[in-house]
């Protein structure tokens, strides 16, 4: 069993669609970010950084005692290697794999993160940083557009962590005032995520808390 703390963000939805992936079990724990949960001393220990998401396995493939971990991308990694599933591992596919991965969570999240803050929270208008973030999340769109060109997952040839990733930022685009009939691979592609049954279970749950 494998307990998730959640909140529905596109850093918590990436964890929900692996575990639908990948059939494994899996309790949601509820972390209310708007009331502060992720600053409770409990939560703490768990994810140090108080973010949403963070993973207790509490049958490690060790043995051992139970594992925690926080950070979407170190959580991918660890389930993907965990269950074998959804990271190849052929070498050139798994390290194509990673590179997506971490551009995800080094660019991608970040920025399109920014971009929803200065848009719809920041307490006063900043037109040079709603400007700045703007045009990288533009900027990064084409970056996924040209990749989806050319092969129909970001891996290669089959769908992966580095998909599962990236979907949920793209899943918000109206909130980053992108149209996604400007990015026809990217539009292509969402929406063969958005159809996979998994990503509907997953959804649908977040959807009962």
């Amino acid at each position: 069993m494998i307990d998730l703390y959640f909140a529905p963000t596109p850093n918590g939805h990436k964890i929900t669609l692996f575990l639908e992936e990948a059939g494994l079990e899996y309790r949601l724990i509820n972390v209310d970010i708007g009331k502060g949960d992720q600053f409770r001393p409990d939560f703490l220990t768990i994810s140090p950084n108080n973010k949403i998401p963070a993973i207790v396995d509490h049958l490690p493939a060790d043995g051992g005692a139970p594992i925690s971990l926080f950070e979407s991308g170190a959580i991918l990694l660890y389930l993907a290697e965990k269950s074998g599933k959804l990271l190849s591992g052929e070498l050139r596919e798994r390290h194509t794999t990673l590179q997506w991965l971490f551009w995800q969570v080094g660019g991608l999240g970040p920025m399109l993160g920014q971009n929803h803050h200065f848009n719809h929270f920041a307490p006063q208008q900043v037109p040079y940083a709603i400007e700045r973030y703007q045009v990288e999340t533009q900027r990064l769109y084409q970056v996924l557009n040209k990749r989806l060109e050319l092969v129909p997952w970001l891996a290669g040839e089959h769908y992966s962590i580095a998909d599962i990733a990236a979907w949920p930022w793209i899943n918000a685009h109206q909130r980053q005032r992108i149209t996604l009939d400007e990015y026809p691979a990217v539009f292509n592609w969402f929406e063969r995520v958005r159809t996979r049954p998994a990503t509907e279970r997953a959804l649908a749950k977040a959807q009962q808390l």
